[in-house]
């Protein structure tokens, strides 16, 4: 999804990523999880480096069975994503750490001047488990 480079963005790539997790059945705390690391991604993007050449920035996900990839392409920066380890007394830097906490792994990748952040969170779907669970129930049921 291509989002205006600005910080309205934000909330506009959350509530597309929380509708269609949701949809997929996907389980509400990995939705929060992947929620806040897309904003994550996101707002350090803004801050961080330039929009692309369309002066857009770019989020991307893909979920397939129990995990999510999603992705933040940017126009580059001076600097490369890092986790910072910031003091209790900082005002930031935790963004990338939190990234780094939630998700299984997560890394950059460089395309000419696009740099892109991906991180790679945990996501099943309640909707698997019950149904999963739903042949069990029926087998007690005709042997009770």
């Amino acid at each position: 999804m291509l989002l205006p480079y600005a910080p309205t963005s934000v909330a506009i790539a959350r509530r597309k990523l929380s509708a269609d997790l949701a949809e997929r059945g996907v389980y509400d705390t990995a939705v929060e999880d992947a929620v806040l690391v897309v904003s994550e991604l996101l707002s350090n993007a803004l801050r961080h480096a330039h929009p692309l050449p369309s002066g857009q920035i770019m989020a991307t996900w893909d979920w397939s069975d129990d995990h999510l990839e999603v992705t933040v392409s940017d126009g580059g920066a001076a600097t490369e994503p890092r986790a910072g380890r910031p003091t209790l007394s900082s005002l930031g830097g935790r963004g990338l750490g939190i990234v780094e906490f939630l998700a299984t792994r997560w890394g950059v990748r460089h395309d000419g001047e696009v740099t892109t952040v991906w991180a790679v969170l945990p996501a099943p779907a309640a909707v698997l488990e019950a149904q999963m669970r739903a042949p069990e129930m029926g087998i007690l049921r005709e042997c009770g």
